[in-house]
């Protein structure tokens, strides 16, 4: 079986468009190869993020990591945490390993690994070379009206009506 196909456009130019902020990372160069500890076998840790503060009326954040890369119509979710406080602006290396590492109130969804948590990078040997869109999503109301049992795709939907902002930066792999 053959895994050539075209490349996925980038998924968050296909939605509403909203103002877009900073966001940096000591762990993720945009654009550029991810770090061994940010593969699934090999560290599973999630990246330092910090970013602009979202603009006037950001009452919380949602962060996330997908691949629109996967080899299935759907993409792959890496990461989703919810509710993290408006006054929040980063996240430490290793902030998703569980919801006890989050801020207080935040949590985690399930990602596509089946886990309440960050799961790093895996893309199939031989594939084309993946991209992981880390995504700071500025929120217009404090709680997004989700819990740890939404999907990452009722996230998504609710992110596009309450989203006023996003920032991201873009890590590849290929294995």
């Amino acid at each position: 079986m053959s895994l050539d196909r075209p490349v996925t456009p980038d998924p968050y130019e296909l939605l509403p468009a909203v103002p877009a902020f900073d966001v940096t990372s000591a762990d993720v160069t945009d654009g550029q190869p991810l770090k061994q500890d940010q593969m699934y076998d090999a560290g599973n840790t999630s990246p330092q993020l910090s970013w602009e503060p979202g603009p006037e009326g950001t009452q919380s954040y949602v962060v996330t990591c997908f691949d629109p890369d996967a080899p299935i119509v759907s993409g792959f979710w890496h990461w989703v945490a919810v509710d993290i406080p408006a006054d929040v602006t980063s996240l430490d290396t290793g902030a998703g390993a569980s919801d006890d590492t989050l801020p207080d109130g935040a949590f985690h969804v399930r990602n596509d690994f089946s886990e309440q948590r960050f799961g790093g990078a895996a893309p199939p040997e031989g594939d084309q070379v993946h991209r992981y869109y880390f995504v700071v999503h500025a929120v217009k109301e404090p709680k997004l009206g989700v819990d740890s049992s939404a999907s990452p795709a009722v996230v998504g939907f609710n992110l596009a009506f309450k989203t006023l902002a996003r920032g991201m930066v873009v890590g590849t792999y290929q294995f």
